[in-house]
Order: C-alpha cells, then structure tokens, then sequence
C-alpha cells in the first residue's frame, strides 16, 4: 500500500469544487483509466494491489472524484502496459490539483509583461520562500487540511517559475517595512526570506522598495494594489480599497489604481536603500 510520510495511504488530492473545468478533464482520465483496466481484465481491486493502492482510491480516480499523484499514473501506466499513455497525463493532473482562482492568477501572471503590487500585510506570493508560505497558511483560519495546504503551497511555489521567463517581465514590488521584521514563521524562516528577498530584488528586471512605517502621507492605506499589464495593451487590477475589492480593466478605473501606486512608489524608499534596509534587517535577525 501506497502511503505518505505520516503513515496514511496516499489517496491524491480532491478537485476544487468550483473548477468545472479541471472537473471535466479528471472525468475524462478517469474513464480513459477504468477503458485501460478492463481491457486488460483486471477488477479494480486486484489493480489497487498490484499499483499498491487501495480499491476504494481506484474506484474514486476512474470516477473522476480524485486527483490521483504522479506515480499513481506511472505505476498504472506500466501496469497496463499503455506505454507511457497514462503517464502523460501528468501534465494535466498537475494543473488540476491547484485551486481554480490560484490557477487563473498564475495564467495572468504568466501572461503579463509588467507586475506591479503594493503589500501591507505580508510579503507577496511571488517573494516568498516555501517555509514562509507553509507558516503564513499555518496563520489563517479556518485552518487548512494537510491536503489542502500542500496544495496551496505547491500552486504558490509554481507561480514563481515567472522567474525563469524569457523575455522577462518588468516586476514591480513595494512592501510595507512591518511585513520584513513581522517574524512569521520564526527567525529562522524570516532570515531565509530576507536573504530571498536580496536575492530577487537585484534582479534587473526587478524594482523592489519599502514603505517606511514613519511616513506621514501614504497613498496606499486603503489597502493592497495589483496591476498587471499584458503584451496587447489591455490591463487589469485589483484593490482592496477600491470597486469593492473586485478586479477591473476599464481604463478609468484603472487610472485611479495606477495613480495610487505611483504615489506610493514615490512615497517608498528607493530601491537601492530599500536594498541597504533589507540587508540591515538580515544582519539584525
């Protein structure tokens, strides 16, 4: 039996309730896997032992009700003898196990040629190592399942595989200074993160400032700011002080989001103090 490093059999993940999409395309694998296995004339439960997993996961991935694991599909690829047909679907089992709006934000990001975000609560997404994701979830209630939080955690560390674009994105970054000393996580984890954030923001491609707490005018207290722009000239943005905190793209409202954000990127620290603070900070902690 297949099981994960807590002792409980490896039972793959649930699909996102709201994704109708990634609903259809697990339907349709789980009818490809059930055609394979009978064809070849295997009950469900005898295949459960030989791929070493229990009858009652096989019977939920051909129905369509759970997202199997990688080695899942490669042990019953090689099972059913479907010379790497089964194994293929990796790809798209991959997709599915992320939540839908966390998949849409990683396309938008993937397709955009400029970010730019102010953060006042803690450091962006796209910034964050593993172990300060993994704590800052531990922080939000209702809390997540163990499935839930690796999912959470591997669809965030996907997303900054924009990193590694050709050509690169221009990224615009300003964090509030409280969200660099906060200590989520613990020391440790914040110095891992610190030491990231120097490491990203000497990107060329990267602009990162901090907000000084001590400021006296400061465009951004309404709220977090998000504005991506993409190659045909259309835009959209989202923030929590502004439409209701829903994404918009008409241009008048992004107009007043964009004029917000430059406010206080003129307001922040530049980003060669802003590097200096930061390499303060990691000497302190």
């Amino acid at each position: 039996m297949a099981v994960d490093s807590d002792g409980t059999e490896d039972a793959g993940w649930e699909i996102d309730p709201e994704d109708e999409q990634g609903a259809a395309v697990l339907a349709a694998l789980g009818r490809q896997l059930r055609t394979w296995r009978e064809k070849a004339g295997k009950r469900a439960a005898d295949f459960g032992v030989e791929i070493g997993y229990g009858e009652d996961l096989v019977r939920k991935v051909e129905g369509g009700k759970r997202i199997p694991r990688p080695e899942y599909l490669d042990r019953a690829d090689r099972a059913l003898g479907a010379g790497g047909q089964i194994a293929a679907m990796k790809a798209d089992m991959e997709q599915a196990r992320y939540p839908k709006k966390v998949r849409d934000l990683a396309k938008m990001e993937d397709q955009a040629i400029e970010i730019h975000t102010y953060n006042n609560h803690n450091i962006h997404g796209l910034l964050q190592t593993p172990e300060y994701t993994r704590a800052l979830f531990n922080t939000w209630r209702p809390i997540y399942t163990p499935d839930e939080m690796e999912r959470m955690l591997a669809a965030r560390m996907a997303r900054q595989s924009i990193f590694e674009r050709s050509p690169a994105p221009a990224l615009s970054f300003v964090q509030e200074l409280v969200t660099l000393s906060r200590p989520i996580g613990g020391t440790m984890v914040l110095r891992r993160q610190l030491e990231r954030l120097l490491e990203v923001a000497q990107l060329p491609n990267v602009e990162f400032q901090v907000m000084p707490t001590d400021v006296e005018e400061h465009a951004g207290m309404a709220g977090r700011i998000q504005v991506l722009k993409f190659p045909d000239g259309s835009a959209v943005g989202r923030s929590e002080g502004a439409f209701n905190g829903r994404p918009v793209s008409d241009p008048k409202q992004l107009r007043i989001l964009e004029l917000r954000y430059g406010i206080i990127r003129a307001q922040a620290l530049t980003p060669r103090k802003s590097l200096a603070l930061i390499e303060e900070l990691l000497g302190e902690t």
